[in-house]
This record gives C-alpha cells, structure tokens and sequence, in this order.
C-alpha cells in the first residue's frame, strides 16, 4: 500500500482587511499554498465582512473579532494586508510593530510621514515587507528585466506603460466616487504603483531627477474632483518613462508596456496576460537573432501571479534567501508614487 505525504505548512499567516480588489484572489492564494496556515481573517467594517462570508475565498475560514486577536497571537509570522487603499497604511503599521512579515497590497497609502513610520517599524523590527505589485513575479516582466539587467537591450533611455481600466462612477470600494474620497490623485494614485515597480526596477532603483504629472476629469461630471485621465511623467539622469493611466477605457483593455534600449528594444502587448514579447535587436545576442522576433511566454493569469508572489515571500519571510527587491526599492516607489500624486511637494 502506498502512502500519500502531504507537506505539512511552513508559515502561518492570517488577512487583515478584504476591502482591496485583490483581498479575494489573495486569500485564495494562502489558502491553496501547502507551506501555508491561514490561520484566519479580521476585517473591521461589519458589512464588508458579511458580505466577504458569502465568497468562495473565505468560505470555511476563521474570523478575528479584533486586531488585538489577530496581531497579539504570537504563532502568526505573518500578516497579508488586504484593506481599503484609504485603511491600509495604519494596519501594515500596526503589523510592523507587532513583529509580522507584511505581505501589502498596493499602494501603500498617501501619508508619507506615516509610510516612514512603517519603514522605520519594518527595520526596527527586522521584519520583511513586500508590496502587492502583481507583476513583479509574471513572466512577461521577468523576462523583460531579465533582458534589460543583462545588457540585451543596451542603455534604456525610455519606458512607455499604459494601464488603463474602467471603473464605474459611483458604487462599490473600488468606483470613481470612493476614491475620490479620499485620494486627489484619482486613478494615477491607485494603479499607477504596478508600472512604477517595473520601471524604477528597470532603471536600476535610481530616484527621478524629476515628476511631473498631468490629472484631468474628462469623463466623470459626477465626481468633478475625480482625476480620471492621467500620465506621469519621470525624468532619469540618461532617460525617460511616461506612465499613463484612465479609468474609462473600454473593455478589453489595451494594456501595455514598452521598453526602449540602445541595442534593442522589447514590448509586451497585450502585458496580461502576455502570451509573447515583442523583440528587436540591433544585432544577435543572448541567442536571440537580429532584427524582429516573438519570444513565447508563458501567459502567466492574474491568479498566479498572486501565487507567484506567495511563493517567493515565503522563503523570504522565513529568512531562507534575500528579498528578491530590497526594501529601499519598496520605499524608491512609495516615494516616487507620491511624488507624481504631489502628496509630498515639488515633484
């Protein structure tokens, strides 16, 4: 007779908050890792957590009845921050102190005195943070930044993104109307941390010279403080990236991200999932030929690049291997990302 191991869980984690648009797929993440104990979830806003009960993602799953519970209990290593953008900065703080390992949603949120205060409880604390970014594991960016950190592409001298969505006007946590409540910057500031994490590690981590940000409402006359229409604009010392994001676009949306080197250039089209990549080489290398060629990929989905991320934190959090990106990477995009909203002046 032949028996069936089942590997026992490694890390246990508990989800503060399930107000973000990623809480659910992120729980489904914990939940399907073998190396994981979720151990449970706490989300403070009683309707919220009526409603999250009726989900497959928390279905079966144990529910704190206060932060207390969950970050004074001792045997969770770590906590995956899943709240509103406008809740979510107190509670990763809250966690930071408490001695977890932060897996953050994006962004992390528009207090940069406060987002100091984590970044000094993180290292104080000696704990792992890593942010949400959901492309930071799917293939399509790997092969990109693996491309570009070998010198295939030569020097970049310039990045385009185009991240658009759409969104409705007024209903639900994630509309044009709830963010306008508490974030000026509209939907440059909710979505424009996932290009910013690919670009700044594309250029090596060096801070922009210089911000400038355009933000315009040209198709939400309901919510007139709503910047619905936006591009970013960041200056490098040998080099450029726009990043331009609106919440109008139709569906399918026409994401895409291109990169622009001395030596060669490389395109992602669609970047989700993306399929293959667009590469031009001025001459042969790296056993790619010169001229045009479509590089397969793997066309990771949404749902495994959520994996992929717990994938990698895991051995991180345990202190097995190095973060994949540092923490002054982490701090570079918050800073960069709140530069462009004007949350910290001068651009």
């Amino acid at each position: 007779m032949t028996s069936v191991t089942t590997r026992a869980p490694r890390i246990k984690m508990a989800q503060y908050g399930v107000l973000h648009g990623h809480a659910a797929g992120k729980a489904e993440s914990m939940r399907r890792n073998p190396e994981v104990d979720l151990a449970g979830v706490f989300e403070p806003d009683e309707s919220a957590r009526t409603h999250a009960m009726g989900q497959r993602a928390y279905q079966e799953v144990r529910w704190f009845r206060s932060e207390d519970e969950l970050l004074g209990d001792a045997s969770i290593q770590a906590v995956a921050i899943e709240g509103l953008n406008a809740h979510s900065l107190p509670m990763a703080l809250a966690a930071a102190r408490a001695g977890k390992h932060i897996w953050y949603d994006k962004p992390a949120g528009d207090d940069w005195a406060q987002y100091q205060q984590l970044e000094a409880a993180v290292r104080e604390r000696g704990v792992y943070l890593q942010m949400g970014y959901m492309f930071r594991y799917q293939d399509g960016f790997q092969q990109l930044a693996g491309w570009v950190r070998a010198g295939l592409l030569g020097d970049v001298f310039q990045i385009r993104a185009h991240m658009s969505t759409w969104i409705p006007e007024s209903g639900g946590a994630f509309s044009r109307g709830t963010i306008a409540a508490s974030h000026t910057a509209g939907i440059l500031y909710d979505l424009s941390g996932h290009m910013l994490d690919q670009v700044l590690w594309l250029m090596r981590d060096e801070r922009p010279t210089r911000v400038t940000t355009f933000m315009r409402n040209d198709a939400t006359p309901g919510v007139p403080s709503f910047k619905d229409n936006t591009l970013g604009v960041y200056e490098f010392s040998q080099g450029m990236a726009t990043v331009d994001i609106a919440s109008m676009e139709n569906q399918p949306t026409a994401r895409r991200f291109e990169v622009y080197g001395t030596k060669g250039s490389a395109i992602l089209d669609p970047m989700e999932p993306a399929t293959s990549a667009r590469l031009v080489l001025a001459e042969a290398s790296g056993g790619f030929a010169a001229g045009l060629q479509q590089v397969p990929l793997a066309g990771t989905t949404r749902q495994q690049s959520y994996e992929l991320e717990l994938a990698a934190f895991i051995p991180i959090a345990l202190g097995e291997r190095p973060p994949d990106r540092p923490l002054e990477h982490e701090v570079l995009v918050q800073e960069t990302l709140l530069r462009a909203t004007g949350a910290i002046p001068g651009g």
